[in-house]
């Protein structure tokens, strides 16, 4: 923020604008954030999130947010000399993000939790974390969600898993042993199959001591300074998981080269490759010939990180947009005070709302699977039916909170326009909507019992209101008819979501918001677009819900 700018210009006087939103407390002024780690088992870590929002709402690190995106990484594929080293620099500001993000254990903290209630926790301070800089929290989600594979082989857990569990953020590129934390990635695409990944055609042939040289390419890499990555590879007994470390055990760097940066839409603080394998060292992971479901444990988590990410970056544009029409002045009054700007802001708290409570809820799903299988199988098809919902509306949800801004929200100063190129990623990352869709069936015909969590979590739900009765009871029936169900599939999964969100809404949100969203997404009282609550909606209690200060 500048220090005492002109104001008094020769052919104007600058007047009527808005306050930069900076040096506040993400998470105590998201009372449904505090309320939720409440509500799902979590409340001790109230104190961690409080700690983590008040750090990322100083105005040094909202801008460390805005410069690691403004300024993004540089691919160096050569020294000056012509050795070949593939690495990838960053500003400054990036490390900045990664060191808050790693010291507050986004990574960690579901691993390392001293009560129940871990992945709510860290789902939390995911939530938080994307609102300011998004692009670290994707080797943060992939250092996350490594630990369970990790696990599974003793000799991984031993070399690695101290290193992924650190708090310490080590950007350097050296062998892992001497680093003082590690972060981890995945590849898994390549250019012919993209989702298909049992098209793939890199090779991996046995090498000596139960080692693989792998020989191929991958179309997307993220995060491609990371120390180790997850990654597919076809052997003689089928498409099989392999553990890529960037250093040999021998100290040489390992034969990974990045070919090029990807040139995304967003997320550009986040450096995405395309690398290639050519004899490169790898280790086997998990049973030969079953490499898909080996590393879809980590897919697992990643897609929970991918559902509350959408949660958050619909938060960021709603506190900005509530915040603008505080300030800003038209036609006589502040836009806050004006009808029509009241009613589209309380319909994006809805959802924001809907959207958060939906993903912590699946977090529990996480917590709790460990000693409950009805729990397992909840998040295993919760995650897909949150994931695909609360991405697709993330887009519309940004478009409509920059629309709330006029120009100035279209204006790369502001951080709505990097909120807006960031909005369809998770929907695409970890499973695009058709995927994810096919997904919740596939989980239902392999088991059954799976299909069946999810229907006892909305049966539970029954009676709080007639309209959400009526919305489980056409769910539950789409979800038994098997015909033509792939083709429905968006649908089906659409109206999972939205009666799920309307009981989580009715049992834990306020009279006021439960009300407005059974009536709007349920009962058919509202229109298309954000901005159509019928009358008799009470704006002002969703408004407070949403961010307390709206009345000062």
């Amino acid at each position: 923020m500048s220090l005492h700018p002109h104001a008094v210009l020769p052919t104007h006087t600058v007047a009527n604008q808005v306050p930069p939103l900076v040096d506040y407390d993400l998470a105590t002024t998201d009372p449904v954030l505090m309320d939720g780690l409440r509500r799902e088992g979590a409340a001790w870590a109230q104190a961690n999130a409080q700690a983590f929002g008040e750090a990322l709402g100083r105005a040094d690190i909202l801008e460390a947010g805005h410069l690691a995106n403004k300024h993004g990484p540089e691919l160096v594929a050569f020294d000056r000399y012509g050795h070949r080293i593939d690495e990838v620099r960053f500003h400054p500001s990036y490390h900045t993000m990664f060191s808050l993000g790693a010291a507050h254990g986004v990574h960690s903290l579901a691993w390392t939790a001293p009560q129940p209630g871990g992945h709510v926790a860290h789902a939390a301070l995911e939530y938080l974390l994307g609102q300011v800089e998004a692009g670290v929290c994707c080797p943060l989600t992939m250092t996350y969600a490594i630990v369970p594979v990790l696990r599974e082989d003793p000799t991984l857990a031993r070399d690695w898993l101290p290193g992924a569990l650190s708090t310490d953020y080590d950007p350097r590129m050296v062998p892992a042993d001497g680093k003082r934390g590690l972060t981890f990635g995945m590849a898994m695409t390549e250019k012919q199959g993209g989702s298909d990944v049992r098209a793939n055609t890199t090779r991996a042939v046995p090498d000596v001591d139960g080692a693989y040289r792998l020989t191929g390419h991958k179309w997307f890499c993220s995060a491609p300074m990371s120390d180790a990555f997850l990654t597919l590879a076809q052997t003689d007994a089928g498409l099989s998981c392999f553990f890529v470390p960037r250093w040999c055990p021998d100290g040489s760097r390992n034969r990974f080269f990045v070919q090029r940066l990807k040139d995304k839409c967003g997320n550009k603080s986040n450096a995405s490759s395309e690398i290639e394998y050519h004899d490169t060292w790898a280790l086997p992971v998990g049973e030969p010939g079953r490499g898909v479901a080996t590393i879809l444990d980590m897919v697992h988590h990643t897609r929970l990180d991918c559902t509350v990410a959408a949660a958050g970056l619909g938060r960021r544009a709603l506190v900005e947009a509530i915040h603008h029409a505080m300030h800003r002045k038209a036609f006589g009054h502040r836009l806050i005070e004006q009808p029509l700007m009241r009613n589209v802001l309380a319909d994006l708290s809805l959802e924001v709302e809907a959207n958060l409570r939906l993903a912590l809820r699946v977090a529990r799903a996480y917590d709790e699977a460990e000693t409950d299988p009805q729990a397992a199988r909840l998040g295993r098809i919760g995650v897909a039916v949150a994931k695909y919902w609360t991405n697709k509306r993330c887009v519309t949800l940004v478009g409509e909170a920059m629309e709330c801004l006029g120009g100035a929200g279209y204006v790369e100063e502001g951080p709505l326009a990097r909120l807006f190129r960031e909005a369809p990623l998770n929907g695409i990352w970890e499973g695009s909507g058709n995927v994810i869709c096919l997904d919740v069936l596939r989980a239902g015909s392999r088991d059954p019992s799976t299909t069946e969590a999810l229907v006892a979590e909305l049966r539970g739900f029954a009676g709080l209101d007639a309209r959400l009765d009526a919305a489980i009871d056409r769910a539950v029936a789409e979800l038994s008819d098997p015909e033509q169900v792939q083709y429905r599939a968006r649908r089906l999964v659409e109206s999972l979501a939205l009666a799920w969100q309307g009981g989580l809404m009715l049992r834990d949100g306020t009279p006021a918001a439960a009300e407005a969203f059974v009536a709007t997404r349920l009962g058919g009282a509202g229109g298309v677009a954000f901005g159509t609550l019928p009358r008799g909606v009470d704006t002002s209690a969703i408004l407070r819900a949403a961010w307390p200060a709206v009345d000062a």
